[in-house]
């Protein structure tokens, strides 16, 4: 059994990244559950239901319980979440774990508290909820403490929150239906619409994460890939090119930098002269994308780095705010449950 410890958890709509107090990223996996379709029981959960995504027979459903930012099925949702924190602390202990919890934008205020209850009914002393920029911030390192204006832009897989933090709190903020989820979509479309060649999901990932860019390469790279002519209804291997996948991006990337410029246009006018001198940060699975920095900064004329291990940032500013109480646990909200 698993030691107990305090936790900081991002349940975020692709993945679920646990932090464990002292010990770093202890858990990182896919935010994917596989159920028996009648009796809706747990089959499977994280990188073993992801395998079983396209490939189940009709009796068995592999789901991801969030999408788009919300919670599409909750009790799905509350049995994943419940499921790994079980496997990084262990089952219900005398005095178990305090736990930062930060969940995507769309999940509403009962559904936060549900989650809350669900996480002290399996054993937590203690759950908070962060919000999420304020979470990343402080795992990419920003000084969010200080009079000093911080843009950082959270890309998950069903949507982006940008915010401006100052004084550890939101000063603007706001979450578009645009992230890794979108990227593929649009890869899948143009394929089809070019190539009349039907591809599915983890096809369209690998190519973003593989030959994906959001400017073009100065160097072309190439993929071979099968999926399904539409034409002849038979399989068909086909050699896609980085070029090809950043003109798919086109759309949602042009749609992300839109959202950027809203931000900064309802931005004060002294942070937005904090946030062109010490730039954008990206955090969030979506960062990973090729360019995509670049593309920001070459737009929006303001320089743009990604964050160290972005994946990571939610779940780590949570648990370093576990660790740093007495710095960080100021930046909390009110909503808790203790035990």
């Amino acid at each position: 059994m698993a030691s107990v410890q305090d936790i900081g958890v991002d349940l975020g709509t692709a993945s679920v990244v646990i932090y464990g107090k002292g010990k770093g990223v202890v858990l990182n996996e896919p935010a994917v559950i596989a159920i028996e379709r009648e009796s809706r029981s747990v089959l499977a959960v994280g990188d073993e239901a992801r395998r079983m995504v396209g490939r189940t027979p009709g009796t068995i459903v592999a789901m991801r319980p969030l999408g788009d930012g919300m919670i599409a099925d909750f009790e799905m949702a509350n049995a994943m979440l419940r499921y790994f924190v079980t496997k990084v602390v262990g089952k219900r202990l005398i005095g178990g774990p305090r736990i930062i919890l930060s969940v995507p934008a769309g999940v509403n205020e009962m559904e936060r508290h549900s989650l809350m209850t669900g996480l002290f009914e399996a054993g937590a002393r203690r759950t908070q909820v962060m919000e999420r920029p304020v979470a990343a911030a402080i795992g990419a390192g920003l000084p969010i403490g200080d009079a000093y204006g911080q843009m950082i832009c959270d890309i998950g897989g069903g949507v982006t929150d940008i915010a401006v933090l100052s004084l550890g709190r939101v000063i603007v903020r706001e979450t578009v239906k645009i992230g890794g989820d979108q990227f593929d979509d649009a890869i899948i479309r143009y394929i089809r619409r070019k190539h009349n060649l039907l591809v599915g999901e983890r096809t369209a990932e690998d190519l973003k994460i593989n030959i994906g860019s959001a400017i073009p390469r100065d160097e072309q790279f190439y993929m071979e890939i099968t999926g399904r002519n539409l034409i002849s209804g038979l399989p068909k291997v086909m050699r896609i090119t980085s070029d090809e996948i950043t003109e798919a991006l086109d759309e949602p990337r042009q749609a992300l930098l839109e959202a950027i410029h809203a931000v900064l246009e309802h931005t004060p006018a002294e942070l937005v002269a904090d946030i062109f001198e010490a730039g954008i940060v990206i955090t969030g699975g979506g960062a990973l994308l090729s360019g995509l920095a670049e593309a920001i900064a070459l737009s929006l004329k303001v320089e743009c780095r990604v964050a160290d291990d972005p994946q990571e940032c939610v779940a780590r500013g949570c648990g370093l705010t576990l660790e740093n109480w007495g710095e960080y646990g100021k930046f909390l909200g009110d909503r808790r449950k203790r035990g």
